[in-house]
């Protein structure tokens, strides 16, 4: 038992640093869905037909491949295919990023056909064009409503990063392999690496339903925790 004990605490500082890594998937590929997903959403919602349906396709293929077929797709035949030579790193949040801008896409589209169509109508008769009603607007609520189903996409991408590791990527599951390559002590490692996967789950939602708690619109919605 203490030999097992000990394989962790010598192993502590290199299995840390896989912490760094792995948020940082996580934050780079949630920023790439973000963008990339609003941009989907206001093709979907505003966008001329043809716009429409290459978004239906793109949200079909990456919603329709697992995590894994998409990681050696891009990284062991499309990239190399364009000639490009990317680190694994930008190759996995690509990937995770492009997945998670189909999801959340969906989540924002609810969220803007969500509000009712007076808002537009009532925008435009002041004066304002269609872009600017969108996006002084609409926009603004729907980012509100959208953060409930869109803070799902936290959890999500964290437990998704592991994935990261087939690639060679130096995130929590790699440095704890390797580290039980070394140690012969699977059972505790495996278990520090959970409860560190557990952790940040939990503190990345305090957080992020801290947030939603203070930008909620009154009146609208529910949010866990609150009293109504």
């Amino acid at each position: 038992m203490f030999e097992s004990f000990s394989a962790v605490t010598s192993s502590a500082n290199y299995l840390f640093g896989g912490i760094g890594v792995t948020l940082g998937l996580v934050a780079v590929s949630l920023l790439i869905g973000f963008v990339c997903g609003m941009i989907l959403t206001l093709l979907q919602v505003y966008g001329p037909w043809v716009a429409r349906r290459v978004v239906d396709i793109y949200i079909w293929f990456f919603r329709g491949l697992p995590n894994i077929v998409l990681l050696f797709l891009f990284y062991f035949a499309l990239f190399p295919m364009i000639g490009l030579k990317i680190s694994p790193f930008a190759v996995a949040v690509t990937v995770l990023g492009l997945r998670s801008a189909a999801y959340q896409s969906q989540t924002f589209r609810g969220a803007i056909q969500s509000i009712h169509d007076g808002q537009m109508l009532a925008a435009r008769s002041l004066g304002m064009t269609k872009t600017q009603a969108v996006a002084y607007v609409i926009l603004p609520q729907a980012l509100r409503l959208s953060l409930p189903g869109w803070s799902n996409e936290y959890p999500v991408l964290l437990t998704d990063s592991a994935v990261a590791y087939l690639i060679g990527v130096a995130e929590m599951l790699t440095r704890t392999s390797q580290m039980i390559s070394r140690t012969g002590e699977p059972m505790i490692l495996y278990l520090s690496c959970a409860v560190v996967f557990i952790l940040l789950n939990y503190g990345g939602m305090s957080i992020i339903h801290y947030v939603e708690r203070k930008v909620r619109i009154p009146g609208i919605g529910h949010v866990e925790g609150e009293e109504v």
